[in-house]
């Protein structure tokens, strides 16, 4: 008598696990890391995007949810062409993958717990990213980062986390008002957790947002930070800044966006703000890490990377702004960053 032999079916993956995790029990304080900010970003998503929608509720966000063959997905909601903003976007997205050898040598400058005796690595990241690109260029451009990242064994165990993000505002014209509303935003999150922070990372954001080939910076500025691990302080406290980063940014930029959305503008303002935002595009295609990460990613969403790009740019010839004018103000600041608090 023939016997079919026995079928045998493959481990479920760590995403899949994850997926059984979360639809039995849900996610709590117990839940690993990767899960609860998983959960944080997705709900800070939804928060933000229903108070922009409010700013202009005649033009909807499209949104979009994938998935990826190896696990995990996103969300991206975007605006385009409309009364507030040009172009919109607002994404999450979570990403299982397994790093090869060369990727793990190189985190292993900066985390040591990272393995270095295996050939590959299952990895986890997960990340809330937001480009504002306003109509009115007397509107700031802002830009919001917070993301989490961890390897792991064969099971799903953490070996190594860090987080990483930060926010900044790229005006055409400067306020000093907005820009100082801003940092003191944000630099409120961060004394709530380590009064160092502020200062810290505000350079460190200056330094990040530099455009070399142009010498001078994207914007003016807010923070940035990555790498921060256990040698910084412990998983809850650091994931706490990070929520506290995420809700401070609305109360941050709402009042801005508020103020200048309105206000009249003619053509030579709105072909300045068409300059600056080449500039972006100089900076997100050539100098970011972050841009250049997900491009890189294998089955990466091109569409939701590059949604941080502006609907429209311009380039000219040897332009130079005018003495004394708004346009080489901000220039001037750009060129050499300030304290605004």
């Amino acid at each position: 008598m023939f016997t079919s032999p026995l079928q045998l079916t493959e481990a479920p993956s760590i995403a899949d696990r994850d997926n059984i995790s979360k639809r039995e029990s849900g996610v709590t304080e117990e839940s690993p890391m990767r899960l609860r900010m998983e959960a944080l970003i997705k709900e800070k998503q939804g928060e933000i995007v229903v108070a922009l929608q409010e700013l202009d509720p005649a033009n909807k966000f499209r949104t979009d949810t994938w998935s990826r063959p190896a696990g995990g997905g996103g969300v991206s909601c975007v605006q385009q062409d409309g009364n507030v903003f040009e172009k919109a976007g607002v994404n999450t997205s979570i990403v299982y993958g397994t790093l090869p050898r060369p990727a793990i040598e190189k985190m292993r400058v900066n985390h040591k717990a990272i393995d270095p005796d295996v050939d590959s690595l299952e990895f986890f990241a997960a990340g809330l990213s937001l480009v504002l690109h306003p109509q009115n260029p007397n509107a700031p451009t802002v830009h919001l980062n917070y993301r989490y990242f961890e390897t792991m064994d064969k099971d799903g165990k953490c070996n190594a986390w860090w987080f990483g993000g930060g926010t900044d505002l790229t005006p055409t014209y400067l306020y000093d008002e907005d820009a100082i509303h801003f940092h003191k935003s944000i630099k409120d999150a961060c004394d709530k957790h380590d009064r160092g922070y502020y200062p810290r990372f505000k350079q460190w954001c200056d330094k990040y947002f530099f455009i070399p080939h142009r010498q001078e910076s994207r914007g003016v500025g807010g923070i940035f930070f990555d790498d921060l691990d256990d040698k910084e302080k412990d998983q809850e406290q650091l994931f706490s800044f990070v929520k506290d980063c995420l809700s401070s940014f609305l109360p941050g930029y709402l009042p801005i966006i508020t103020k200048r959305k309105d206000m009249p503008f003619g053509e030579r303002e709105k072909q300045w703000q068409q300059l600056r935002r080449g500039r972006y595009v100089e900076f997100n295609l050539v100098n970011d890490r972050g841009t250049s990460f997900g491009l890189n990613t294998p089955s990466a969403r091109v569409e939701s990377i590059l949604m941080s790009l502006p609907l429209t740019a311009r380039w000219m010839y040897m332009h130079e702004a005018e003495k004394g004018s708004r346009e080489e103000r901000i220039l001037g600041v750009l060129k050499q960053p300030i304290d605004w608090i």
